[in-house]
């Protein structure tokens, strides 16, 4: 199936490695142009450099922290250096934050990670959706967390702020619909990265365990049997972010092997 991405232009945020890497790689090879972007310089040169050796899309980076008051402007500034101004998707990443409880979050903690985790992802999106709604053709995809619908213990931050950009996806999908702009959002599960492997470490030194126990464990607790792929998460990314997916907007869609129980 030809998604109709070839010479789209693309921005992916938090993209040196992870989930982020595994969706803006799809892009590329998909035909886009994608500008990827995080903190570490050295990852996001290495892989470019490797994107730009297979394409056919092209791959573009720049060094980009959420956590940076300027960090819209700064994005935006490159956007219009590289593309012209046009950007055609835009996929929302923030990365995974810390563990923690409930109990203790503090206003501080709350509060920087809002912004890194959800009003610069909304000030990004609403930068770029005027260009997309004047060429009727725009997507924005929105990486969460399975979360979202059923919180996970031990990761209060991520249960806390991600659903605030559910409500707002799900408002903005149905104002921006007819315009050929698309809002949706992707929740992964389990999906195997540095994250997920520094979760399952921190896991079996709280259990006195071994990793591979831990691992098993949650493996047998989901109906695929096992981990996800970044690969199998970025084909269903690029899906949504594809022509084909036109009539798909205002949705959760999870890619998590089952593992949610709720309906």
């Amino acid at each position: 199936m030809d998604l109709g991405l070839s010479g789209k232009k693309a921005l992916v945020l938090a993209s040196s490695r992870g989930l982020g890497a595994g969706i803006a790689a799809t892009l590329v090879q998909e035909g886009a142009d994608v500008i990827l972007c995080g903190r570490n310089r050295e990852e996001l040169a290495e892989r470019s450099s490797a994107l730009n050796q297979v394409g056919p899309g092209r791959a573009f980076f720049t060094e980009a922290d959420l956590f940076d008051p300027g960090v819209v402007d700064h994005l935006v500034t490159t956007v219009g250096q590289i593309f012209g101004g046009t950007l055609d998707i835009l996929v929302n990443n923030s990365g995974g934050p810390p563990p923690g409880q409930a109990a203790d979050l503090t206003p501080d903690l709350l509060t920087d990670h809002f912004h890194a985790m959800v009003s610069r992802l909304i000030a990004l999106s609403l930068a770029f959706l005027p260009g997309m709604r004047t060429r009727g053709f725009g997507r924005i995809l929105t990486v969460a967390s399975s979360g979202v619908i059923e919180p996970i213990p031990g990761l209060a931050l991520s249960n806390t702020l991600r659903p605030a950009l559910a409500g707002w996806s799900k408002m903005l999908a149905s104002e921006v619909a007819a315009d050929g702009v698309t809002v949706n959002m992707l929740l992964p599960g389990s999906i195997l990265t540095a994250r997920l492997n520094d979760l399952d470490r921190r896991a079996a030194d709280r259990s006195g365990r071994s990793i591979e126990a831990v691992r098993a464990e949650s493996e047998a607790a989901i109906p695929a049997g096992r981990y996800g792929t970044v690969e199998e998460f970025g084909a269903t990314a690029a899906f949504l972010v594809s022509e084909k997916a036109s009539y798909v907007t205002g949705s959760m869609i999870r890619c998590d092997g089952g593992a949610a129980r709720s309906l």
